[in-house]
């Protein structure tokens, strides 16, 4: 985990325009939509359009072209991994994270007592990341802090490695960058949300992201300054909740900015080797001016065994 690399590549600024009209989809059905036992919910695959070329996109960031692909049913998580769930794998496996392990992980400055922001090193692209020692899941704004109170938020400070890790204890995987996507979408084709095209339909808040000015003031006019419960906002079409803001999360691929489009792709699974691993969905952190990869086509990358405050994920299954 180093500063060149951690936490997300979240740079460019961003532009404008219309996306293209929402088609929605055909859904699975009421029965399939509830969630299993196992807080997955059945997705029927089949055909999507995947990727946006869309003028607030990033191209650089190889969010196109938009291309077709095909996916067979699979299972995924309707809630990011939250940490209740991850604090029963801990004490069951007594696994200790990366962050745990190398000592540290990045904390958002606003959220650290003075004394300890001031004695942080941070990166010098993004200066509001402070790099804490003791900095973990459980105790996510470094020492003294804890997750009491919020067990049904989403884990944060676990890497690509420890993500893996509880999805095999779970019996489970990552998703793939495709079956988030097509999960994410809800159904919608080439909507820029998982619920349309507008961020704040009617001036109601979908999604736990930035309000206000990055990095300097978050007005937390959406009710949340940092992490939101993983249920929080409405499902989309297919019963995921929090996939645009809240926490990144990460994917099963290997990331690459080269994706043919002159063959329809059959479960695409990324690359077979690379040093980052894709990440999906945008986090709390995320705002219009800075970082609006909270669209449903947006990504980014990080290296397998960074963390920070606002990284965590999801599992999927196969049928």
């Amino acid at each position: 985990m180093t500063d060149a690399t951690a936490p997300a590549r979240c740079c460019m600024p961003s532009g404008g325009g219309a996306p293209a009209p929402s088609v929605p989809l055909p859904l699975p059905s009421p029965s399939a939509r509830r969630d299993g036992a196992d807080g997955t919910v059945l997705l029927p695959g089949g055909d999507f359009l995947m990727g946006t070329e869309d003028a607030e996109g990033f191209p650089g960031d190889g969010e196109g072209p938009v291309r077709a692909v095909r996916l067979k049913p699979f299972r995924i998580d309707t809630r990011a991994v939250s940490n209740e769930r991850f604090a029963a794998f801990v004490a069951d496996t007594g696994y200790r994270t990366e962050a745990e392990r190398i000592g540290w992980s990045y904390v958002f400055a606003s959220f650290l007592p003075a004394a300890l922001r001031r004695a942080a090193p941070r990166p010098e692209r993004t200066p509001w990341w402070c790099g804490v020692e003791g900095a973990a899941w459980n105790r996510p704004e470094g020492p003294g802090s804890g997750v009491q109170g919020r067990g049904d938020h989403p884990v944060v400070h676990v890497s690509w490695n420890d993500a893996a890790a509880y999805a095999a204890w779970a019996g489970k995987r990552l998703p793939t960058e495709a079956e988030w996507e097509y999960a994410a979408r809800g159904g919608l084709e080439q909507a820029r949300y998982p619920w349309g095209d507008e961020l704040d339909p009617a001036g109601e808040y979908r999604c736990n992201i930035w309000r206000g000015t990055f990095p300097a003031k978050n007005t937390a006019a959406d009710g949340y300054r940092g992490t939101a419960p993983v249920d929080a906002f409405e499902p989309n079409g297919f019963g995921l909740f929090n996939v645009s803001g809240n926490v990144w999360e990460w994917c099963a691929d290997w990331w690459t900015t080269d994706h043919p489009a002159d063959r329809p792709l059959v479960d695409p699974a990324g690359p077979a080797a690379g040093t980052d691993k894709v990440i999906r969905g945008g986090s709390h952190m995320c705002h219009r001016s800075y970082c609006n990869r909270y669209r449903v086509a947006a990504r980014t990358a990080n290296t397998p065994d960074s963390s920070s405050g606002h990284s965590g994920f999801r599992c999927a299954a196969d049928d």
